[in-house]
């Protein structure tokens, strides 16, 4: 309703202004004595300048623009609006045979588009007016500092202007460009470069600083992020320019920084022809559906509209919130939500049967290092035998490609979840030798926000005043965004011939003790000051160490840059039911032998000491 009395309201504006136009333009050519056959004809001219001049102003959307944010391109817009507008006024009246000179149409071409960008610009000025008023009733302001003196840098210091309420004023930017080092930006003077970040911020006590850098490779942000959390100031940032709608930025793009932003990994790019070949028309099932990494590749895979979308998954509410987002996002999307155990074997031979699912992504797993390593026979139970069951039922009703979700704790496991998930690699290549379906596996570590990572937990423990709780100095792991590993799960499958086990790049490993210290550091604390840092000891089960190959594997580069292929270890399919016939032999009696069995069946498995402490988390 505002928008549409704010159209009308120029509308009025702009019919006065053209019958104003037409008569100043008369005046200038004949004086106050204009002759009398013009005069008899000035009503009508009046009527046809203004009626073609609001179509033409219509046509080039010149009532759709925000005027208050109106820049060279709306100015662009009016000069040539009030250009073809003249002109097809001078047509027309020659139609009518109204004969006026020349000189006239001219005049008011000029006269026109000055007429029409004032009454835009007085919306400028009444914007800048009340903003003044607002800046005027806003007592405290938080003083920001812009890192990057670009276009992106200057449209967040006229966005922080226009919107004073934010309570955000920019008082410095910092740019590495000598050129720019020196001048102002909308009345911000430019300093030197990012070596100047925490001189400036300490020199002008800023409270907060906002990363406007879209376009620059994540590698280059990290580096800034690094230098800017030598300051005790809040960190914003933009996301990148691959996010942004056209380009343009306004103030709700600006959020605060992230840890994935810390990371520096650039985006992945997955060949998107070869991704639909196989997606496409499909009926796709994502175990573990409701999961962290099984809901974002359903979403995912949604984009690549299937024929059918199942999501499966024992818990009922993640796959019920998954399903409406889902829905909202793509209402045409033909999905269906199955609540189902892996381990219930007739309920996934029945879902198989029905379905007749052509792509199988397995990421249903109980995956907690520690918890598994208390109770290895439901870790064997899920990850063994559960893992078992779909790849039976996919091999036996025809599916085309099964990709197994796997970790880098496979590799010479020193826990029982590792263990586990290693069989299951193994189960798959040992079934792709005999078998039409395509089977694949995809190793990557941990990604960060998942359900039982240690993000959320130091999000906690932060918002509890600490101890952050971390296990020992020295350990690392690798991280990726949760997007980013499956997209590379989604590339992979595309490239699978069959049998393979794909090795996604992760990047350098992070101590866990720096993601614990950034993380109160984004959250506005001070590590060892604000928050506590505690070391709790090493886990049962966990390595100081990830690993993302064994030693017995070879690494063969793909055509992505990210996505490498491990050496296959074929394993005789009839040796290996025979191994898990025993296996499930020894889960009917109790755990006693579990453990032995497990590492007879997976030599590089080396079970640490219990002794090594308790500590979850």
């Amino acid at each position: 309703m505002v928008a549409l009395r704010r159209k009308i309201a120029l509308a009025e504006a702009d019919v006065i202004c053209i019958n104003i136009a037409v008569l100043l333009a008369f005046l200038a050519v004949h004086g106050i004595s204009i002759p009398q056959e013009f005069v008899n004809v000035l009503p009508k001219m009046c009527i046809v300048f203004t009626v073609i001049s609001i179509f033409i102003y219509s046509t080039f959307q010149l009532y759709k623009s925000l005027w208050k944010y109106a820049s060279v391109d709306e100015l662009m817009m009016i000069i040539l609006s009030s250009l073809i507008a003249s002109l097809a006024a001078y047509i027309c009246c020659s139609l009518l045979i109204i004969t006026i000179p020349v000189n006239v149409y001219l005049l008011y071409c000029l006269i026109s588009m000055a007429f029409t960008a004032g009454v835009r610009l007085s919306f400028r000025v009444l914007r800048r007016l009340h903003v003044v008023r607002l800046c005027n009733g806003v007592k405290e302001y938080k003083r920001v500092m812009i890192v990057g003196a670009g276009e992106a840098g200057a449209m967040v210091i006229k966005e922080l202007k226009n919107h004073p309420e934010m309570g955000l004023k920019p008082v410095a930017a910092i740019d590495d460009d000598k050129a720019k080092q020196g001048a102002r930006i909308l009345g911000v003077p430019v300093y030197g470069g990012r070596e100047y970040i925490k001189e400036i911020a300490e020199r002008k006590a800023i409270d907060e600083i906002i990363v406007a850098m879209p376009s620059v490779p994540r590698s280059e942000i990290r580096s800034i992020l690094n230098e800017c959390k030598k300051t005790k100031c809040r960190l914003r940032t933009l996301p990148g320019i691959y996010e942004l709608i056209n380009g343009k930025i306004t103030v709700k793009h600006i959020r605060d920084v992230q840890i994935e932003d810390l990371l520096g990994r650039e985006p992945v790019k997955i060949n998107l022809e070869e991704v639909s070949q196989y997606l496409e028309d499909k009926v796709v099932l994502v175990t573990g559906g409701g999961g962290s990494i099984g809901s974002e590749l359903c979403r995912q895979v949604a984009r690549f509209k299937p024929r059918k979308l199942l999501i499966l998954d024992i818990y009922e509410n993640n796959a019920y919130m998954l399903h409406q987002e889902l829905f909202r996002h793509y209402p045409e999307l033909d999905q269906e939500v199955l609540i189902a155990s892996i381990q219930d074997r007739p309920r996934i031979e029945a879902i198989f049967s029905k379905y007749r699912p052509d792509v199988v992504f397995h990421a249903a797993a109980h995956k907690h290092v520690p918890l598994m390593e208390g109770n290895p026979t439901e870790a064997i139970k899920n990850n063994v035998f559960g893992t078992l069951n779909v790849a039976e039922c996919a091999d036996k009703y025809g599916a085309k490609r099964f990709v197994l979700i796997s970790t880098d704790k496979a590799v010479n496991p020193t826990n029982i979840m590792g263990a586990t998930k290693r069989v299951a690699e193994m189960i798959i290549q040992a079934m792709d030798a005999h078998s039409k379906t395509e089977f694949v596996a995809v190793r990557f570590g941990n990604v960060l926000g998942s359900n039982g990572s240690v993000i959320p937990l130091f999000k906690k423990q932060i918002e509890e005043g600490g101890p952050v709780t971390v296990t020992h100095p020295e350990v690392n792991r690798y991280f990726m965004t949760i997007p980013e590993a499956v997209q590379l799960v989604i590339q992979a499958g595309a490239m699978a011939k069959g049998g393979e086990i794909f090795v996604l790049d992760m990047g350098e490993p992070v101590k866990i003790v720096d993601l614990a210290r950034d993380l109160i550091r984004l959250s506005g604390f001070e590590p060892d000051v604000d928050i506590k840092i505690e070391f709790t000891g090493l886990r049962p089960g966990e390595k100081l160490y990830e690993e993302l190959l064994m030693a017995e594997e070879g690494l063969t580069a793909t055509k992505h840059e990210k996505i490498f292929i491990g050496k296959p270890l074929f394993s005789d399919l009839d040796t290996l039911r025979k191994e898990l016939d025993n296996l499930k032999h020894i889960l009917m009696g109790s755990d006693e032998g579990l453990v032995e069995y497990i590492a007879r069946l997976v030599p590089t498995y080396r079970p640490m000491r219990k002794e090594m402490g308790n500590a979850v988390g």
